[in-house]
C-alpha cells in the first residue's frame, strides 16, 4: 500500500528541517581535524580466483585518524586512469566478502567499497570497529549512538570516513581524480548525499531510496526501523526531544542537499515504509545541483533493484565516461 503522500502532494511537500547556525563551521572543523592525519592508504592484493577483476584489501585513516577498511576492485584488463565509484553500505551491513559487489568493476570503473564502522553484523560482514566510542546509553543499532551531542554522534564519524574515502580513491594511481562519483542505497544513499554536500569536487552522486533525510518528519510518520530507533529512544528519554532533534539537524540529508552541487540521481519508492517517499523528496527538492528522480510506484524499500543500478550506470557513464 502507499505509505505516504502521493502525486501532487508529494511534489509540493517541503521539509520543516532547518540549518543549525553553525552547520558549516561544525563540518569544516570536523573535516579539518580529520585532514590533519595523513591518509596513509594501504593496499594489499587479495587472491580471489577471479580473472577479470583485481581486488585489494584497503585501509585508510578516517575520523580522528582511525583505520577504516574498504575493498578496491579494478578491471584486470583496463589501462590508464579509470573513472571511480566510491560506494557506501546500507544500515547494518559492512563491506562483505571480496567476491561480492562486482557490478561497478564489471562496467569498467575502479570501485572502492567502504566499510561502515561499528556495523556489519546485520546482513553483510564488516571489519572496522567504531574506535574510541564508549559513550552514553543508546538503543539497539547505531542511530541513537551519541545522539545527545553532535560532536559525539555516530554519523559524524561515519560521514567523515566517507569524505576521506573519496580522498583515498583520488590518491590512487589507477584512478582519474577528476572522475570520482559517490553511490549508495538507504544508509549508503544518505551517506552519498552527505558527501555531496560536503565536497565540491565530485563528478556525480547517486542516492537510491536514501535514509537519514528529513528527521522531523521521518521519526514521526513511520513505525519501521531504523527510524523507529529514535522514537524508541525518545519514548524513554522524554525530556530529550529538543536536544536530539538539534543533533539530527547536523546530519540530515535535507541540509546537505542545500549545499550539494554535483549532478545527482535519486530514486524513491512509493510503498517504502522504511524511508517514506516524502522524506526522500524533501532532500531531492532541496538539492542545489543538477538532479534526476526515478519514481517506483509499486515498490518498497528495495526500490528499483537492478533497474536502479542500470539507470545509475547510464547516468555515470554520461558524466564520468569510460576507462582510458
Amino acid at each position: 500500500m502507499l505509505t505516504d503522500l502521493s502525486g501532487d502532494e508529494l511534489l509540493a511537500y517541503r521539509s520543516t528541517q532547518t540549518d543549525p547556525d553553525d552547520f558549516d563551521d561544525f563540518w569544516a572543523k570536523t573535516l579539518a581535524e580529520a585532514a590533519a592525519h595523513d591518509l596513509d592508504v594501504s593496499l594489499t592484493e587479495v587472491e580471489t580466483g577471479l580473472t577479470t577483476v583485481t581486488t585489494h584489501d584497503v585501509t585508510f585513516r578516517g575520523f580522528a585518524g582511525q583505520r577504516v577498511r574498504a575493498w578496491l576492485r579494478l578491471p584486470a584488463a583496463a589501462t590508464g586512469p579509470l573513472p571511480a565509484v566510491v560506494q557506501y553500505v546500507g544500515y547494518g551491513g559492512g563491506r562483505g566478502n571480496p567476491l561480492e559487489n562486482l557490478f561497478w568493476t564489471s562496467a569498467g570503473f575502479a570501485h572502492l567499497l567502504m566499510d561502515s564502522r561499528g556495523q556489519g553484523s546485520g546482513w553483510s560482514a564488516g571489519d572496522t570497529p567504531d574506535a574510541g566510542w564508549s559513550g552514553a546509553p543508546q538503543g539497539p543499532g547505531v542511530l541513537t549512538r551519541g545522539i545527545g551531542d553532535p560532536a559525539d554522534y555516530y554519523y559524524r564519524r561515519l560521514f567523515t570516513d566517507a569524505v576521506r574515502a573519496v580522498d583515498a580513491a583520488r590518491s590512487l594511481d589507477r584512478v582519474d581524480p577528476a572522475r570520482v562519483a559517490v553511490v549508495g542505497g538507504s544508509q549508503g544513499g544518505g551517506t552519498a548525499l552527505a558527501v555531496a554536500g560536503l565536497r565540491s569536487d565530485l563528478a556525480a552522486a547517486v542516492s537510491f531510496v536514501p535514509f537519514l533525510c528529513d528527521f522531523p518528519r521521518a521519526t514521526r510518520i513511520t513505525d519501521a526501523y531504523p527510524y523507529r530507533e529514535v522514537a524508541d529512544y525518545l519514548a524513554v528519554h522524554r525530556d530529550s526531544v529538543e536536544r536530539v532533534h538539534r543533533t539530527l539537524a547536523y546530519f540530515d540529508g535535507v541540509n546537505f542537499a542545500r549545499r550539494a552541487s554535483a549532478p545527482a540521481l535519486f530514486s524513491v519508492a512509493m510503498m517504502d515504509a522504511v524511508c517514506p517517499p516524502s522524506t526522500v523528496c524533501a532532500a531531492y527538492q532541496e538539492y542545489r545541483g543538477e538532479r534526476e528522480l526515478q519514481v517506483w510506484p509499486y515498490n518498497g524499500h528495495e526500490g528499483g533493484g537492478i533497474l536502479d543500478e542500470a539507470r545509475a550506470l547510464r547516468f555515470l557513464r554520461d558524466r564520468l565516461g569510460t576507462a582510458g
